[in-house]
């Protein structure tokens, strides 16, 4: 009796399969964490693993933070083991911390191992993972020591690697602060880094290009956030995603707006009888509003590379206003030779004192525009919130309401 031999299982892999995963990792990789989760939520939690398994680490981890509890444990169970342990480590830690950028620690010695074994054991590690240095632990985890790979290679089979390594390594902490961790290892350079838990056991690496990263894709975010354009607003984010995230800040800027023109209606018999004055209400607008916006760059400039401590900021306060005034001084006098050149145009009699309360106003408003654009970031960070949201639009409100203000101020003192 002829029998029909069992059919063999088909193991190849899937052509269609492997170009969703990859066009999934293309897409997400374009999309910010909170975009991933909605192109992914309707997707298996294998394919899920699979995409993030595919992605660069960081964003991997934003991603997967962002599902909810129980679809993210289902995620995490979906991955492989040593991956999923170390993601479940890393998400206990907050975003921005050197905890979520850790990688699993990979090269790990006892301290009486030898040479020879540390070589041996190594060629089964590099099969599996990049391997850059060595790591000493003693019975408790604890890091001892740290191997360089030239040392191995020069030194005596036979000597153990607690007689080759670097005692007393730098470490990161994994509730560091990324910020703080870059000016930790600013002048380090070192490709990775050790991660100890308060304990100084070792608990993960951090690589060198994956801190800069991070900072970098924080850094590229404050031009956005400073008018209001949240980290999430990409160019391929949808128009009502955008909508959504934009147009809350424009409502603000709005109100803002009405307290500026409510400072010029304060003012309108003034400018009723002195119509020149409509004239430079916008030179003085502009020119205070850049001055702001300078200071303003150079304060978050300062807290993102850790130059602005506590007590710099008198100095800078200072500074600024010493800029505001110089800067205020020597372009009042070329807005006052304008406003005199206008006004005797228009044959007004007091084109002189006109000139000179341009002049006054000027520096006056140069000079709070600069302490203003330093005192908006710091005052939002005590507060504990990002000092680069939406401080553009605080920041101009306050300059159109003092230079405005001022200027009208003056007018309506010495000219009428």
């Amino acid at each position: 009796m002829e029998t029909t031999p069992n059919p063999v299982p088909d193991t190849a892999p899937d052509p269609g399969h492997e170009a969703q995963i990859k066009k999934l990792v293309a897409d997400v990789d374009q999309s910010s964490s909170a975009q991933a989760v909605q192109l992914l939520l309707e997707q298996s939690d294998q394919v899920i693993a699979e995409v993030l398994l595919a992605l660069n680490h960081s964003l991997a981890l934003k991603t997967l933070a962002r599902f909810k509890k129980d679809r993210k444990k289902a995620i995490l169970d979906a991955l492989p083991s040593p991956r999923s342990e170390q993601w479940t480590l890393n998400l206990h830690y907050p975003m921005n911390t050197v905890g979520r950028l850790m990688e699993k620690p990979v090269g790990q010695f006892a301290p009486d191992v030898t040479v020879k074994q540390a070589v041996e054991q190594l060629r089964k590690m590099v099969k599996e993972a990049f391997i850059t240095y060595g790591y000493v632990t003693d019975a408790q985890g604890k890091l001892r020591g740290v191997l360089v790979m030239r040392d191995l290679l020069l030194a005596s089979p036979s000597q153990r690697v607690s007689d080759l390594m670097l005692r007393d390594p730098f470490s990161l902490t994994p509730r560091m602060a990324v910020q703080d961790a870059i000016r930790a290892v600013w002048n380090k350079h070192f490709p990775v880094y050790p991660v100890c838990d308060e304990e100084g056991k070792l608990i993960g690496l951090a690589r060198g290009y994956a801190l800069f990263e991070e900072q970098n894709t924080r850094i590229s975010a404050q031009a956005g956030a400073m008018v209001g354009v949240e980290e999430g607003d990409r160019l391929s984010t949808p128009w009502l995603r955008s909508f959504k995230f934009r147009h809350p800040w424009l409502q603000i800027n709005l109100l803002t707006a009405f307290l500026a023109a409510a400072v010029v209606g304060t003012f309108e018999e003034t400018i009723g009888q002195v119509v020149v004055l409509a004239a430079f209400l916008p030179v003085l607008a502009g020119q205070s509003g850049n001055t702001g916006c300078q200071a303003l760059a150079v304060a978050l400039r300062g807290l993102t590379l850790g130059d602005l401590k506590k007590d710099k900021e008198k100095f800078l306060f200072t500074k600024e206003a010493w800029l505001g005034f110089l800067n205020g001084t020597f372009v009042g006098v070329i807005a006052a030779l304008g406003m005199y050149a206008y006004a005797a145009f228009q044959n007004h009699p007091q084109a002189p004192m006109l000139a000179f309360v341009v002049f006054l106003a000027m520096v006056g408003s140069c000079v709070i525009s600069g302490v203003f654009g330093a005192f908006v970031p710091i005052t939002l960070k005590k507060f504990g919130f990002d000092p680069a949201t939406a401080s553009s639009i605080f920041v101009t409100t306050a300059t159109d309401v003092a230079s405005m203000g001022l200027f009208l101020s003056l007018a309506t003192l010495l000219v009428l």
